[in-house]
């Protein structure tokens, strides 16, 4: 058999379009992951990430573009890639009627060379619902199983979709340590998820998505970065005049902030924030006769920055 070639891009996406009837969900979509890296793919639900996630695994046909993965069509070269690519779906996509160790060693036997399971079961924390069948694990233990079933085969890229939806704390961890391990053995994890923590934790390198476009990408720490911005977050009774404050809080000559009440008496002040700032939010609540019980000031955060492209309207 002949060597595979040598990518520099684990996956390469260029003007991918996908169509449902007569709408473009992904309409020339670029998108690249490089091997040893964790490249998150965020979006508002509809914005086509999953789509385009699908695409790349070979689960849909695009209709126009170019998508290769370790330099091979995902669609048409099916069964040269399976050997070397993992998935995990978001619904598990595991079988219901049997127990999850006997599921996990089926997997496991397709291929030549596995991870061995007694550590993975130990990594994952398996062992206690191993004779368990499938369609009675909850809903974080499916993910673990789902997990285990992408990696066994030690791929060289791994597509992993929400794989911490809803685990607990103590698994959301051992999930994160795994990923972290796999990106430092080579393999190249694209990750979707809704957890801005999760990315801003462990990505290399952010792809936002909206309307089926790439709409920003780069490291978290070029996405969060300005030379000014912070973001003040306060805690206050509801419905405060922002325009108000925001005129309290807006220095003689300088950058208006950005100020809105995000959820009911929780508050953002976005811009040049600094002590004068803070100083002037006191007096302004003071004149108001109005009781802050939290004020916090901190650089922008990931979902800052994906609220701030995406919108906050509820989709």
């Amino acid at each position: 058999m002949p060597a595979s070639p040598v990518v520099e891009h684990a996956v390469e996406i260029a003007g991918l379009v996908k169509r449902y009837d007569d709408r473009a969900v992904v309409d020339g979509l670029d998108l690249a992951a490089r091997p040893g890296q964790v490249t998150a793919v965020l979006g508002p639900n509809g914005a086509g990430k999953t789509t385009t996630i699908e695409c790349a695994e070979g689960l849909r046909r695009p209709d126009a573009g170019r998508v290769r993965v370790l330099g091979l069509d995902p669609w048409t070269d099916a069964r040269e890639l399976r050997p070397r690519v993992g998935v995990m779906l978001q619904d598990g996509g595991l079988p219901t009627g049997v127990p999850a160790a006997q599921m996990l060693e089926h997997v496991a036997r397709m291929y030549a060379d596995p991870r061995p399971l007694a550590e993975l079961t130990d990594r994952l924390g398996l062992a206690s619902f191993a004779r368990t069948t499938v369609r009675r694990l909850s809903g974080g233990q499916r993910q673990r199983l789902a997990l285990a079933a992408a990696v066994v085969g030690r791929p060289q890229v791994a597509f992993l979709d929400e794989p911490s939806a809803g685990m607990d704390p103590q698994s959301r961890h051992a999930v994160w340590e795994l990923v972290r391990e796999l990106r430092d053995e080579g393999v190249a994890v694209v990750l979707t998820t809704h957890l801005m923590d999760e990315a801003e934790d462990l990505a290399d390198h952010v792809v936002v998505v909206d309307h089926g476009h790439v709409i920003a990408q780069g490291s978290v720490r070029e996405l969060v970065a300005s030379a000014q911005d912070r973001t003040l977050r306060l805690d206050a009774p509801p419905a405060l005049d922002v325009a108000a404050l925001a005129d309290a809080v807006t220095p003689a000559g300088g950058p208006r902030p950005v100020v809105a009440e995000v959820t009911p008496g929780s508050y953002t002040v976005v811009g040049a924030v600094g002590p004068a700032t803070v100083a002037a939010l006191t007096a302004w609540l003071a004149a108001q006769d109005v009781l802050a019980t939290r004020v916090t000031v901190g650089r922008r955060t990931l979902e800052d920055v994906f609220l701030d492209l995406t919108g906050r309207e509820l989709r």
